[in-house]
């Protein structure tokens, strides 16, 4: 059974309506629209596939947000499959196709558990980066609140005191969440904010401290210096910290997210991705793109703009929501 048919009937034929699932469907519908709809209507222009068939498949892919480098690799890998066991059926090519997908980004980095790893003693530290405007002060609340309502103490240091707001945004967010945030005078030693930060989450029995950082990717020396002061910082006070580190990417930014993220990789070490705006974009490829440029997994993606709306990564429900959604093929 290919993964087509899988998904069809792991998702597609259950009479119970699975909310995770259904959020997936709901939050990916742009993107099925440019993805899957345009691989229908390519499939059936054609009676046979033949070098302008994946010429065309090939456009939908990079239009896609899939990649340049992984668009021409999966064509590829394509194109060899066709001539080996002679397929010439647009619908079985891009039956192909989703199967080669999912090995694309199962295998192209470590495997690892979306959820926080929590240690066994202490507080678990989870340092945020990502430019301006990603989403990365939302998401952190987002993360926040899926750990609270799992019983755990959150605590929120305020380290980006470089942008204007930053600081009060997130104090916004504490105080909704009825949640401790650490916070430094404006334009205070990001460092300083972290040590203060870990200092309170030992003495207060924290679960989880979530430190903001600034994102100032234009002055990247800057940036690892600074990322480089708090790490040290971290670790000093509570040892193997950070234990986790999430790049906040913006979906709709496209190929710039993975730019990003290449820029970030080179100044510090990403344990995770957490996509934002995944429902404001027809470009749902990029989840594969950030996998095999990075190696790095997406770990959280966000869907809608509810605080429940932050959704733990499934690569099958992924797949299902670009694919199929909730219509019966």
């Amino acid at each position: 059974m290919g993964l087509f048919s899988f998904l069809k009937n792991k998702f597609g034929g259950k009479k119970e309506k699975d909310e995770s699932v259904d959020k997936y469907s709901k939050g990916l519908e742009k993107s099925r629209a440019n993805f899957a709809s345009r691989l229908d209507e390519l499939s059936k222009r054609y009676a046979l596939v033949n070098e302008e068939y994946f010429e065309e498949l090939e456009q939908i892919l990079i239009e896609s947000d899939v990649g340049v480098s992984l668009s021409l690799k999966l064509i590829e890998d394509l194109l060899d499959k066709s001539r080996e066991e002679k397929i010439s059926d647009p619908k079985a090519i891009n039956e192909q196709l989703i199967d080669q997908m999912f090995v694309s980004y199962a295998t192209g980095g470590e495997a690892i558990e979306n959820e926080i790893h929590f240690q066994p003693e202490g507080p678990t530290v989870l340092l945020v980066v990502g430019v301006n405007g990603v989403g990365k002060t939302t998401s952190i609340a987002k993360l926040a609140y899926r750990y609270i309502k799992q019983g755990k103490k959150v605590l929120l240091v305020a380290g980006d005191t470089f942008r204007a707001g930053a600081v009060e945004q997130l104090g916004v967010w504490a105080e909704r969440l009825k949640c401790p945030i650490i916070k430094g005078s404006p334009e205070a030693d990001p460092a300083s904010v972290a040590y203060d930060g870990a200092k309170y989450a030992k003495e207060h029995g924290v679960d989880l401290m979530i430190v903001d950082t600034a994102g100032r990717l234009q002055t990247k020396k800057n940036l690892m210096l600074e990322l480089g002061k708090i790490n040290r910082v971290l670790g000093k006070e509570i040892p193997g910290a950070p234990h986790e580190s999430f790049l906040i990417i913006d979906a709709t930014t496209g190929q710039n997210g993975v730019i990003q993220a290449k820029s970030f990789k080179e100044v510090t070490d990403l344990s995770g991705i957490v996509i934002t705006k995944m429902d404001g974009t027809s470009k749902g490829g990029i989840i594969l793109s950030i996998r095999e440029e990075l190696g790095v997994p997406v770990r959280f993606i966000g869907l809608g703009e509810k605080m429940e709306d932050l959704e733990e990564f499934d690569l099958d429900k992924y797949l299902y929501g670009l694919l199929l959604g909730n219509k019966t093929l």
